[in-house]
């Protein structure tokens, strides 16, 4: 085999791999996997390099089939309809796996934001299937078929509008990455007016100079402060009639349902007004409650406790959950003796406990759907309502619409409350630390409560409202504390949350003192309010307490509720709303919105009754939260920035830098190694094909810019073909020959832009 065919051989198998490697390094394929891994991140933040893997991966594989398709028109027509069917088809089959046992169908949640319904892994890959095969079809097309800037500006724009569509913010990363990418396809799929007035130039030098302009670009995105904008999105957001979406995702926050996950409290920032409401203080506002948690699918499910409905058709609806029950043994106390020597309780009355001071609270509504009504933490009854249908209430102290009738935009609600507070008292403490230290709870309770009801109706009509609210006060507790207390106290048997419960409680006597223990035990181990934290398949609440103490309010709540459960403490889980935003220029005028949805506990406290507790506790104020967050932005910009300034360098002193360190590295090598190297570096710095013969490329210099560098031609086929060796004295003419077409380069260079830029002055 002679030599050319050895040159030829050698020759193809180069430009086989250099095709390989440019087919993976492909800036149509890179963009359109920084396209598709922003929009899954938008889905699936913990998986967003998963699926740019995978997008990579199938993006190589498909644009081959485009490659075929773009050349065989006919057939490729067919070849594109099937893959896209094929796509479609898969598509449908995983969208109708994962609506099994999932409450809402694909089109529904494709619509919902993210952060308000439940993950769905199969929902979510069948985004990411119709996504890929649109992207890819899409920048493909507009790029190698039929290049318009336009349509890839428009295609740009789409990842932006997923996360337009619900308000949220792109990560500063993915901005940078899809508009750098944009001017990369622009640049390499420009097209030039066939004119005297267009200079073309080589791709080397165009790289250079768009390598320039993106990373100034990504300087100045860094550096230039972003003015803050309120936009009015009225028109946008009028465009479709979304009033049946709204309703449906208001009716995932606040009415009653059978199981919670808490997926609706991650990200929720909807700031449409729910409810508008007056009260002397700040409270929460209970919609639902959930008896029985499973560990498997770290959900909450309604019991008979949550769902069996009676009915409150009389003008005042008793709720009777809100504490009291001190001062209610304590007037039983005081009117029957018997009562009184039976527990203990002689001195009750004149420990100097304060009597009931219930306060009043008004609740208007100003959304449709819901069929639950917002019940404030502490209430002891329903006094007035503008609705005019039955009311039904529940063991778990929340008001329900009969017969799945739903509320309402403009419903009314009055509510009388126990405010709170009452622990703030050592001798409040101390008188249920009494009442609850009775060897019959259940009894006791049953006791005062016919020892009051006796004096009731023996009673003349003086104080006989107070009275009254004793009576219920006890009634309630009465039918509800035996029967649920088993219910109540299961935490699963969980050895492990049992251990630290019990950890955390040692040595407290007093059920509150127990409970105010584990609330705080959060704040005080460093535990991370995180609403960005999704969590991956099958974690639950033991993850969360022993692993990675990272959640929203539902993690928080659930762990109070069964570490409570293991030290004896009845406890449920409750979700509706934290009311703490006020009106402007008020003290009473609260406002409640969808970013307001909220999980808490509430725990049964012997002698004292139902009371809400806060875990969900961080050490940062909301003010503190968003300096954390800006802080974490700019920690971000000034990274893209030092990389930014870095390449730039790079970018401008390269290439006298790689000058520099050539002639030093070429001068410690053999006189055969250095003629070898100088030859290669001419190649690469003129950007000249290794097609070209030395001598050809030899002419090639001296036409571009008049250097001479044919005597080191002449060395290098001496030495490679001649198999003569070289001395110094050869390599110093080959290294003087290099320097002076590096320089006569960069002269030409100079004298090309001179030109170019008289031409523009002198409009030719």
């Amino acid at each position: 085999m002679n030599m050319t065919n050895i040159k030829n051989i050698e020759s193809n198998q180069k430009t086989r791999r250099e095709s390989l490697i440019k087919t993976f390094a492909d800036p149509v394929l890179i963009y359109a996997v920084i396209a598709m891994s922003a929009i899954m991140n938008h889905y699936r933040s913990s998986l967003t390099a998963i699926y740019g893997i995978t997008a990579y991966g199938a993006g190589w594989l498909i644009f081959r089939i485009f490659d075929y398709i773009n050349k065989h028109h006919v057939i490729g027509f067919f070849a594109y309809i099937i893959l896209a069917g094929a796509f479609i088809v898969s598509s449908r089959s995983i969208i109708s796996a994962g609506s099994v046992n999932y409450p809402i169908s694909w089109g529904l949640w494709f619509l919902t934001p993210v952060d308000a319904v439940q993950y769905n892994k199969w929902y979510t890959l069948a985004i990411f299937m119709l996504f890929l095969i649109f992207m890819l079809s899409v920048i493909y097309y507009f790029t190698r078929v039929r290049y318009r800037m336009f349509m890839n500006f428009l295609i740009l724009i789409i990842p932006f509008a997923i996360y337009g569509k619900e308000n949220e913010e792109m990560s500063t990363g993915f901005i940078i990455a899809l508009c750098v990418g944009f001017v990369l396809i622009m640049a390499d799929f420009r097209k030039l007016s066939d004119n005297s007035e267009a200079v073309v130039i080589d791709k080397p030098e165009a790289w250079k100079s768009v390598a320039v302009f993106t990373v100034i670009f990504a300087i100045i995105s860094t550096l230039v402060p972003k003015p803050k904008i309120e936009a009015d999105r009225t028109m946008i957001e009028t465009m479709i009639n979304a009033d049946a979406l709204t309703d449906r995702f208001l009716e995932m926050l606040n009415v009653f349902r059978d199981d919670s996950t808490g997926q609706q409290f991650r990200g929720t920032t909807d700031d449409t007004p729910l409810y508008y409401v007056i009260s002397p203080q700040p409270m929460q506002l209970k919609t639902a409650t959930f008896t029985s948690y499973n560990y498997n699918d770290d959900t909450w499910h309604s019991s008979g406790i949550d769902s069996r409905l009676y009915s409150g058709d009389e003008e005042r609806v008793l709720l009777g959950f809100g504490g009291g029950v001190p001062e209610a043994v304590a007037f039983a106390a005081e009117i029957d003796s018997g009562f009184a020597g039976k527990y203990g309780f002689e001195n009750l009355g004149s420990v100097g406990m304060t009597n009931i001071h219930k306060k009043n609270v008004k609740i208007f509504s100003t959304n449709r759907g819901g069929n639950s009504a917002p019940v404030p933490q502490g209430a002891i009854s329903l006094d007035q309502t503008t609705y005019n249908d039955g009311i039904f209430i529940t063991d778990g102290g929340t008001v329900l619409t009969d017969n799945g009738r739903k509320f309402k935009g403009d419903e009314q609600f009055s509510f009388s409350y126990m405010p709170d507070g009452f622990f703030s008292s050592d001798i409040n403490k101390s008188a249920v630390d009494i009442i609850a230290g009775t060897d019959d709870y259940a009894q006791m309770l049953n006791d005062a409560y016919f020892a009051v009801s006796l004096y009731r109706h023996s009673a003349g009509s003086e104080n006989i409202q107070n009275i009254g609210l004793y009576e219920d006060i006890l009634l309630k507790n009465v039918s509800f504390y035996e029967e649920a207390e088993n219910q109540l106290l299961d935490y699963g048997g969980n050895q492990r949350i049992y251990n630290l419960a019990n950890e955390i409680t040692a040595g407290l006597e007093s059920e509150y003192d127990k409970a105010k223990a584990l609330e705080w035990y959060f704040i005080n181990n460093d535990f991370n309010y995180d609403m960005d934290y999704q969590k991956a398949v099958g974690e639950n609440v033991e993850d969360f307490l022993f692993r990675t103490q990272r959640g929203v309010c539902y993690e928080y709540a659930t762990a109070m509720t069964l570490m409570a459960r293991a030290v004896g403490i009845p406890a449920r889980y409750c979700e509706g709303f934290n009311m703490n935003q006020l009106s402007e220029g008020s003290t009473e005028n609260y406002i409640v919105t969808g970013r307001d949805a909220h999980g808490f506990p509430e725990l049964y406290i012997k002698g004292y009754g139902w009371k809400s507790f806060e875990p969900t506790m961080t050490p940062f104020s909301a003010e503190q939260e968003e300096r954390s967050a800006a802080d974490t932005l700019s920690r971000t910009g000034i990274i893209i920035l030092i990389l930014s300034v870095l390449a730039f360098g790079i970018i401008i002193f390269m290439p006298a830098i790689t000058h520099r360190l050539f002639l030093i590295l070429v001068g410690r090598r053999t006189p055969d190694e250095a003629i070898k190297a100088v030859i290669h570096r001419i190649y690469r710095v003129y950007g000249f094909s290794h097609t070209l013969t030395v001598r050809e490329m030899s002419e090639a210099v001296r036409q571009r810019s008049g250097a001479d560098i044919s005597g080191t031609a002449r060395l290098f086929e001496k030495s490679v073909y001649g198999g003569i060796g070289l001395d110094e004295n050869d390599k110093s003419e080959a290294v003087e020959e290099y320097v002076s077409a590096y320089n006569a380069l960069h002269e030409a260079k100079k004298t090309e832009r001179r030109k170019h830029k008289k031409y523009r002055k002198n409009g030719i």
